[in-house]
């Protein structure tokens, strides 16, 4: 009986291998450090992060699988944001832990369509964003999207007046349950949904997301004066990341 239940409980049963005693101990050591790394962390932890702990070479992406595994039928789930892991509570558990709460803000249509022409067209300036519209877009709804955490400041376009960038974050990802931005809804899906008429202009197409950090060519990074005129510094003097 004792048996029996200890083999029930190992959390990576399927990485012990008998008949390779050496490579099982040491991939379950190595699992077990992954899983200690991100259910310490309070924040999504990037796949680099975890490299860093564990010996070159070593196969993260299947050791992040491995865990994944372990946790697929469990209260917590590892899930994946962006290039970063963090647990999440079940989807089919998350009522049990919700409270109620005052609910502060709630985004305008304004912004909402703003933040969806952001996530399809990044990088988009506010001028992009205002033709895709069709009308002029104020300020502080770029500056409610920012407070939330979803829209970033990237760079500088290379053009006359060398307008401010905007893209979204792994906190938009985050909220919407997105592992990437390509996991945004495409043309087929955005009809399914009712969101778009069954019939559509012939040349009309949605635009493949892409959130890649790396500046794109028509794009240059911000100066310090730019960091000065735009506020990007911390309470503490240091340079947003």
């Amino acid at each position: 009986m004792s048996t029996a239940l200890e083999a029930n409980v190992l959390p990576f049963p399927h990485l012990i291998d008998e008949q390779e005693p050496g490579s099982s101990t040491e991939t379950l050591r190595m699992v077990r450090i992954v899983e200690a790394m991100i259910f310490a962390s309070s924040d999504p932890v990037i796949e680099k992060s975890i490299a860093a702990r564990l010996p070159e070479g070593t196969d993260i992406e299947q050791l992040l699988r491995e865990v994944q595994l372990a946790y697929a039928n469990r209260g917590v789930n590892l899930v994946q944001v962006a290039d970063a892991w963090v647990f999440r509570t079940a989807e089919d558990l998350s009522f049990l832990l919700q409270k109620e709460a005052v609910e502060t803000r709630k985004l305008s249509r304004a912004a909402l369509e703003v933040l969806a022409i952001i996530a399809y067209h990044q990088p988009v300036t506010r001028a992009e964003v205002e033709e895709v519209r069709g009308v002029v877009t104020s300020k502080g709804t770029l500056d409610v999207l920012m407070e939330t955490g979803w829209v970033r400041m990237r760079g500088r376009r290379k053009t006359p007046g060398r307008p401010v960038t905007y893209g979204t974050t792994a906190e938009f990802l985050d909220h919407f349950g997105l592992a990437q931005i390509r996991d945004l809804p495409g043309l087929d899906e955005l009809k399914g949904s009712g969101l778009l008429q069954s019939q559509v202009p012939a040349n009309f197409a949605v635009p493949v997301p892409s959130d890649d950090d790396v500046l794109q060519e028509d794009e240059e990074p911000f100066t310090l004066d730019d960091v000065e005129e735009l506020g990007l510094l911390t309470p503490g003097g240091a340079e947003d990341e």
